[in-house]
């Protein structure tokens, strides 16, 4: 790899939570203008302050309240799964959006997404446990009981942020 585009694949997890807050303004931004260009004007997005609920935001419009738990994974990165709270499923219409992005620019190249039909709830998170990844002191990794596993072939591809909005909350277009 080359040396200048190491630096990116090191700032990915050296700073995540800033990787994340980009990434999560880009899906805002091209939901709700996309929303905007569809003449829906009055729309909310709200954001948790805990990372227990579930979800990562909250967005309203038309008669769909999408609960939303966003998910990142570089353009060629490897996972195959993902790990969702339980809770995701106890919201009326709680979906996984997954983002596709570039290393270097976080631009967003492809979203794909893990719901139900926009008023439905998702689908069966299955019983597949999740890990911590690092072990305790004894290098035991205990379970995440909270979450299951999900693998990234049940999130299917949108091809693009209008079929996103399509899917998400079933608005027409004009």
């Amino acid at each position: 790899m080359p040396a200048e585009r190491s630096i990116w694949i090191t700032a990915l997890s050296t700073f995540s939570s800033t990787r994340e807050k980009i990434l999560e303004h880009r899906f805002v931004s091209d939901v709700t203008s996309e929303l905007w260009r569809r003449g829906i004007f009055d729309f909310a997005v709200s954001h948790s302050e805990v990372d227990n609920s579930g979800y990562d935001l909250i967005i309203e419009a038309g008669s769909t309240v999408r609960h939303i738990q966003l998910k990142a994974m570089q353009v060629s990165g490897a996972r195959r799964d993902f790990g969702l709270q339980l809770r995701l499923a106890d919201k009326p219409s709680g979906c996984a959006v997954l983002m596709l992005h570039d290393p270097t620019t976080l631009s967003i190249a492809e979203y794909r997404l893990f719901a139900g039909t926009a008023g439905n709830p998702l689908p069966s998170l299955g019983d597949k446990a999740v890990w911590h990844t690092k072990g305790n002191a004894l290098g035991v990794k205990a379970e995440r009981p909270a979450l299951r596993s999900i693998p990234i072939s049940s999130f299917l591809p949108v091809q693009d942020t209008i079929a996103l909005v399509d899917r998400l909350f079933g608005i027409p277009q004009v």
